[in-house]
């Protein structure tokens, strides 16, 4: 399990995410989510307001990524985990639901959370793509 530095938490907070997720067939699905959030220092959350193709993805295999970067910075993330679970009757719920209800947001069918396995870097230096924290996979090593 990979954990948030504060400097992680506060571009989750501050920028807009994008979730990615795979189908049954390996074609990718990509797409904003704007009440990601920071849970604890090892997952992320989301309130699931569709329940369409990311939805689905998540209940067949289980695997995310969620990219966030800061445009005028040039620096951004990749949090590369499995789901934790699809939260839709205990606190956890309900606390999605108020941060929904406070801005003004649709309801929430379920609170996704997220285990972080691996944190990546996506900064504009020959840095971006290596991996800070967590279990490397055997696609991490490259070579040019």
């Amino acid at each position: 399990m990979a954990t948030l530095t504060q400097d992680m938490k506060d571009m989750i907070g501050a920028q807009l995410n994008f979730l990615s997720t795979v189908d049954e067939a390996g074609n990718p699905q990509v797409g904003p989510k704007g009440t990601m959030r920071v849970l604890d220092d090892h997952h992320l959350i989301y309130n699931e307001e569709t329940g369409k193709q990311a939805w689905h993805n998540l209940h067949e295999n289980g695997k995310a990524a969620v990219a966030v970067v800061d445009r005028p910075a040039l620096k951004g993330f990749r949090f590369e985990g499995t789901i934790e679970g699809f939260h839709t009757d205990d606190q956890i719920f309900e606390d999605a639901k108020t941060f929904a209800a406070e801005r003004h947001l649709p309801p929430a069918i379920a609170a996704v959370v997220i285990t972080i396995d691996r944190i990546y870097k996506l900064d504009a230096t020959p840095e971006a793509g290596d991996l800070i924290d967590g279990e490397a996979k055997p696609t991490d090593v490259f070579t040019h």
